[in-house]
């Protein structure tokens, strides 16, 4: 709410090229808040700290928002802010909860944002590796939106390539209604695992397996009419299980998002042929490559991006910068964000590179690789199964649930069979994204379920409960607020947990009197500049951070001023207080992806 200011007074006392100078705002122990930048700004701009720091006060356009400004210490900037602007702010704030607006501010334009998350392929499972992509892409994608952006999401799945002559083979064979075809929704892996296993045990004989899959792969590429159709059977149930996955997760991609590689399939060989007319493409050692700039191997040579195999066939490179190609010229992207792993990151500046130099990726259109870390086991090593194998997401999510439902039976016995079982499942898979999204995206993490599912400490289900005990406050004072088209007040299991809908009845305004009312006030208007960060700098990890904080200050201001209790004036503006707390925390929650448990 004030950095801009203090950027613009930087930028007066200093010039322009200091805009952007981060103004390096914290907590203060004498003030509501510090400003650090002059420290940083001092040596660029030859002075001590304390003149920076008394330039950047006397540049500050701070009438009608503080009462105080104090230079402390080497040259710390003190500010304390008006209690009327603080309540002015938040009324305004509870007034337009009801209907949320757009929260990039009049300072944000609006653009045409591609994101390219998830990505699992056809007859495989989904094992852990996709659970942050997806988690991570999914979060992205809310916030943006609701920072006014437009959003398209692109679940690039691998739905093509020589592995589909085996499966195809081994589905032709096995026959639709066996028993084995359903695997392909009950257990991909074990599908997939069975058509690999015929392939590397089969001869080399004309009527073989391995002969017969390879035959296959042609006639899917010359787009064969029985080869197609079983391809596309392959596809669907294989949807339905990627679908089963994203229920369970919540995640808010569906059909109409999948653009797989098979899509862009017709275009790849006229996509060689322009690289070689431009003159950025040329065949080494039988495979066509180009060489952006900038990449070279250890050996100091340039590296090569191989866009056509020495088979003929095309790989990874090829489809990707058909992808890129597409999103620009028919999507109109302003901006393109791959959530993917972050060993992928030189193919994907290769990538790039390449179609910067093309002409397909103008300078006009940001492309960014989010890089994703790796889940960890308690060994520190990439979480895999007993026996080795990368950890299947579906069962990890099932055991995410039955550990939240041990917890729930024991703590609310009171509740019913379906409270406890919806509530288990909130809770559950709630832990298991909120510690994903809790830690910076391009980092490893340890998967720890007895720390996923704490009560305490930076959790989903510390968040989760705050947002419940505030249901619960204005259950017992009898507020007219619903939830879920229910309201509050009414009797267990009749609400449904999500985006609250009501307003309180008194239509309160929230007084800003004790220091605790205040340091939350002060936290709750800074919720727009925090969603405008991530949108920013795509890092869901300071949502979280945001709302945990959020969460600590209510308990400190619950512990510490009364609400039911109060007088009727100031229980009405606490009340009010604890409405829109409990707006941006079940908002806040929603842009993660997670719910808002109706009781815990």
């Amino acid at each position: 709410m004030v950095v801009p200011r203090v950027q613009a007074a930087i930028a007066q006392a200093f010039g322009e090229e200091f805009r952007d100078t981060d103004p390096v705002v914290r907590p203060s122990q004498f003030a509501d808040i510090q400003i650090n930048a002059a420290m940083a700004l001092a040596k660029k701009v030859g002075l001590p700290p304390r003149d920076a720091a008394a330039r950047i006060v006397e540049a500050l356009e701070l009438d009608g928002l503080c009462t105080g400004v104090e230079i402390s210490g080497p040259g710390f900037i003190n500010l304390t802010f008006d209690g009327t602007w603080i309540e002015e702010l938040l009324n305004a704030q509870a007034d337009t909860a009801q209907a949320p607006q757009p929260q990039g501010g009049p300072e944000t334009q609006a653009r045409r944002v591609v994101v390219d998350y998830s990505s699992p392929n056809v007859a495989k499972e989904m094992h852990v590796g996709h659970l942050r992509t997806t988690v991570v892409g999914d979060s992205l994608v809310r916030v943006l939106e609701a920072l006014g952006h437009t959003v398209m999401r692109q679940n690039h799945i691998g739905d093509w390539g020589t592995p589909f002559g085996m499966l195809i083979e081994h589905w032709l064979e096995i026959g639709e209604d066996s028993p084995e075809a359903a695997l392909l929704v009950e257990d991909p892996s074990a599908f997939y695992q069975a058509a690999r296993a015929k392939f590397d045990n089969s001869d080399s004989g004309p009527d073989s397996f391995a002969t017969r899959a390879r035959l296959r792969v042609v006639s899917l590429q010359s787009a064969h009419e029985e080869t197609l159709e079983v391809w596309q059977r392959l596809v669907d149930h294989s949807k339905v299980y990627f679908n089963a996955i994203y229920a369970t997760l919540g995640v808010s991609l569906e059909d109409e998002h999948i653009a797989g590689e098979s899509s862009y399939d017709p275009h790849l060989a006229q996509l060689c042929q322009e690289l070689e007319e431009r003159g950025l493409a040329r065949v080494s050692e039988g495979a066509l490559c180009t060489f952006p700039a900038g990449f070279t191997g250890r050996d100091g040579e340039p590296l090569p991006l191989i866009i056509r195999k020495s088979d003929g066939g095309y790989g990874y490179a090829t489809t990707d910068l058909a992808t890129i190609r597409y999103r620009v010229h028919e999507l109109h992207a302003d901006r393109i964000l791959y959530v993917v792993g972050a060993p992928q990151n030189v193919h994907l500046r290769m990538v790039i590179e390449t179609a910067r130099e093309a002409g397909w990726l103008p300078d006009t259109v940001e492309a960014t690789h989010v890089q994703i870390g790796n889940v960890l086991g308690e060994d520190g090593k990439i979480l895999k199964s007993r026996s080795g194998t990368p950890v299947k997401l579906m069962a990890l999510l099932d055991e995410a649930v039955e550990r939240a439902r041990a917890v729930v039976d024991a703590s609310r016995p009171d509740l019913s069979e379906d409270e406890r079982a919806v509530t288990a499942r909130q809770v559950g898979i709630g832990a298991v994204k909120y510690a994903d999204l809790s830690v910076g995206h391009d980092t490893e993490y340890v998967f720890d379920f007895d720390r996923m599912l704490a009560l305490s400490g930076n959790t989903g289900p510390y968040v989760q409960y705050a947002a419940a005990r505030i249901r619960s406050i204005l259950r017992k004072a009898g507020e007219a607020v619903s939830v879920g088209g229910a309201p509050l007040g009414a009797e267990p299991g009749t609400a449904v947990a999500g985006p609250l809908e009501g307003e309180t009845t008194a239509g309160a305004r929230i007084a800003v009197v004790e220091p605790a009312e205040r340091a939350l006030a002060l936290h709750l208007l800074e919720y727009g500049a925090t969603l405008r960060r991530v949108g920013e700098l795509l890092e869901p990890h300071r949502l979280c951070a945001y709302l945990f904080e959020l969460s600590q200050l209510f308990t400190s201001f619950y512990d510490q001023c009364p609400v039911l209790k109060a007088d009727e004036s100031v229980r009405e503006s606490r009340l009010a207080l604890c409405t829109l707390v409990l707006h941006r925390l079940t908002e806040g929650l929603d842009l993660l992806g997670i719910e808002a448990p109706e009781n815990m």
